[in-house]
């Protein structure tokens, strides 16, 4: 892209001074008729010629540039397009290789599944090596709980045995013997004793 903007500005240059010389030669007759003027016609129709020569070569050679820039400029977009194309050409054939390689949709499709089996067979092997082995993991939680539930009742009990004699309140003592009752008593009974055997 530089090569073509400083080429084409090499050409706008060279056009510029060739249009600016033929320019100068125009203004140059023109001055020359001017001044023949009617004193020397044939003068000054030789310089109006030669003017309008100049002229019709202008106008031509504006054309002839013009129709070069614009085979320039086409030919600078057909190297572009060959440029873009071959790379193209390029691109699809390293996709056709690499699809060969790769193979069918469905070696795709078998692959995918494969790593996916793979996969779910690794989680397992993990799993099954994190659980612990040999650790009574199949052991009831209700029969932890009973034997748990034991241990605590014989710690009480244990508790409860250890308790220092300080601890027990001071109680009266037991008497050995029978109380007696009074006389009063005896005789009161007596007479129950005798009401009732009466009324029966």
């Amino acid at each position: 892209y530089l090569s073509w903007h400083f080429d084409r500005k090499q050409w706008y240059q060279r056009r510029v001074a060739i249009t600016a010389g033929i320019e100068g030669k125009i203004k140059q007759e023109l001055v020359t008729a001017r001044n023949a003027g009617m004193k020397n016609k044939r003068v000054a129709l030789n310089a109006l010629k030669r003017k309008k020569r100049f002229e019709e070569q202008l106008d031509k050679l504006d054309g002839t540039l013009c129709t070069i820039e614009f085979q320039r400029e086409a030919l600078e977009n057909a190297n572009t397009n060959t440029e873009v194309l071959k790379n193209m050409g390029f691109a699809a054939k390293a996709l056709e290789n690499a699809h060969k390689e790769i193979g069918d949709a469905d070696k795709v499709h078998d692959m995918m599944d494969d790593i996916q089996e793979q996969t779910e067979l690794a989680n397992e092997i993990s799993n099954a090596i994190s659980n612990p082995v040999g650790f009574g993991n199949d052991v009831d939680d209700d029969e932890l709980l009973a034997e748990l539930e034991a241990m605590e009742q014989e710690t009480m009990d244990e508790a409860l045995l250890d308790i220092p004699d300080s601890a027990v309140p001071n109680l009266p003592s037991v008497p050995n013997t029978v109380p007696t009752r009074p006389a009063a008593q005896e005789e009161e009974d007596e007479d129950v004793a005798a009401l009732a055997a009466w009324a029966t």
